[in-house]
């Protein structure tokens, strides 16, 4: 493949990534009108259940013959996004969003800076940090310190869920791993979440906007995540990620009316010009994938 061939490739993928932000955060954003009437968890428990529903009968995946490493990992990928998604959403019970994406994506910077090999991107990293420090200060004024350590635990969750979802995709033909995590998460999430919403949970039109929150912030990025991941370096997705806090601020302030000073503005243009770093130093070759050992 040229070089011209590699660099529009990963732009490409890059490209999967960030619209795939933009849906988690629209997600998010609808999420929260929700909190009312089904509680966090209970928000949790119906995203990640209707993401299960919508994937299985797509995927259909093949549980035969998997072998027991991968039955770990994908288990591990279950688990780890019912918890990422239950510290987030506990979180934005307690802090705008933009501010809990902003805490949250500190864990995939600091992956971004273990998991690179070349100089340039620490220096792409440490810009998206000063961005995150700077939209996390002052922009939304006083923040809860329950919340904000929901969001740095969901943050933790979120550089596990990036190993585990490039693992999960090398492992698993098109979206089986996926579809078998979701089903995992949900039945991690039933508990609690059942406990949360009670009774809300059989009115149609919470069901229909859980089934909505699912496909923007679960089934379509994470499906494009999967993708992406099979072709991008981890440090690369991760500094990527950076731009989760200005579609999160952006969202925020669109749909939940959640505003931000002009400080929050200078970090916008700090994370936006690290993400497009990133993407522009990435490695001349990207990884082929591998050949998935569960095939059916």
């Amino acid at each position: 493949m040229t070089a011209g061939g590699t660099a529009s490739g990963g732009a490409r993928y890059a490209a999967l990534v960030v619209a795939g932000l933009v849906c988690q955060e629209v997600g998010a954003s609808i999420a929260v009108l929700l909190f009312p009437q089904v509680g966090s968890l209970g928000m949790v428990f119906l995203r990640v259940l209707f993401s299960a529903a919508i994937l299985l009968p797509i995927a259909r995946p093949r549980l035969r013959g998997i072998r027991l490493g991968s039955w770990m990992t994908v288990a591990g990928f279950g688990l780890v996004l019912a918890l990422m998604n239950g510290l987030f959403y506990l979180s934005l019970d307690r802090i705008p969003l933009g501010a809990a994406v902003t805490i949250e994506v500190l864990g995939p910077l600091v992956l971004s800076v273990v998991a690179a090999r070349k100089a340039l991107a620490w220096l792409w990293a440490g810009l998206a940090a000063i961005g995150v420090v700077l939209l996390g200060d002052g922009s939304f004024g006083h923040l809860d310190l329950v919340g904000v350590l929901f969001a740095a635990g969901a943050g933790t969750s979120w550089a596990f869920y990036i190993l585990l979802s490039r693992q999960t995709g090398r492992r698993f033909a098109k979206f089986d791993g996926l579809a078998i995590a979701m089903t995992i998460g949900a039945i991690a999430s039933a508990p609690f979440g059942i406990v949360s919403a009670g009774s809300a949970l059989l009115r149609p039109e919470v069901l229909l906007l859980g089934a909505a929150v699912a496909l923007l912030s679960s089934t379509i990025p994470y499906g494009l995540e999967l993708l992406a991941l099979r072709h991008l370096h981890a440090s690369t997705f991760a500094t990527l990620m950076s731009l989760a806090p200005a579609t999160a601020a952006l969202a925020g302030l669109v749909l939940l009316g959640q505003r931000f000073t002009w400080v929050g503005v200078v970090a916008v243009l700090l994370v936006i010009g690290a993400s497009i770093g990133a993407v522009w130093s990435a490695r001349p070759h990207e990884p082929a994938p591998e050949t998935p050992d569960e095939v059916g």
